[in-house]
């Protein structure tokens, strides 16, 4: 056997070896201690407390599409859903480099700015004008919340990523909060 022989044979085992086997399970790697000491504790709890937010805020971002009866409204909601949604792959990410619980610490905790699922549940049932003075109040509760957590990381944090995040969220915040001023006058 020659050897390209040998290198063809060698890549079809490969490849009928992955092909039978099952996927292994995305399980988040351990981080190496040097990782997880760059995360202070002020950061830990900082990407913690933000994954919480996001995803609990997701819901009702959700809802805006069929429940809002202002236009520009469902529009907001739909990009800050997008923004939202990359922000937690991101916190995520973080989250398991510090190496925090997968599971949502926070759910069900009433503190500011947190969509509970109570609220949810309550938005479901509104539809229009109702609809979307709760969804504005409860995003600008998000927002204003979310924009003073971030100070606080930007202040205390002592991770270099966690901090950009944090510079991108009290920017992103502050714009959200603008255009929602420019809709409900």
């Amino acid at each position: 056997m020659n050897g390209n022989h040998r290198l063809l044979v060698a890549a079809l085992a490969l490849g009928l070896t992955a092909c039978g086997a099952p996927a292994a399970p995305s399980v988040p790697a351990t981080p190496s201690p040097a990782v997880a000491a760059s995360f202070g504790g002020t950061d830990r709890a900082w990407v913690e407390i933000n994954i919480a937010m996001d995803e609990q805020l997701l819901p009702l971002l959700d809802l805006a599409a069929t429940n809002t009866g202002e236009p520009a409204l469902k529009d907001l909601s739909a990009q800050f859903k997008a923004v939202t949604e990359a922000e937690l792959g991101t916190l995520r990410q973080l989250g398991g480099e510090a190496g925090l619980p997968a599971v949502n610490q926070h759910e069900g905790m009433p503190m500011p700015g947190m969509v509970t699922p109570e609220l949810v549940t309550s938005a479901t049932a509104q539809r229009g004008a109702a609809f979307d003075t709760l969804l504005v109040k409860a995003l600008r509760e998000h927002l204003e919340q979310g924009r003073k957590l971030a100070g606080s990381e930007q202040t205390a944090g002592a991770e270099t990523r966690t901090k950009k995040l944090a510079d991108d969220i009290v920017q992103s915040r502050a714009a959200t909060l603008e255009k929602i001023s420019q809709i409900v006058r």
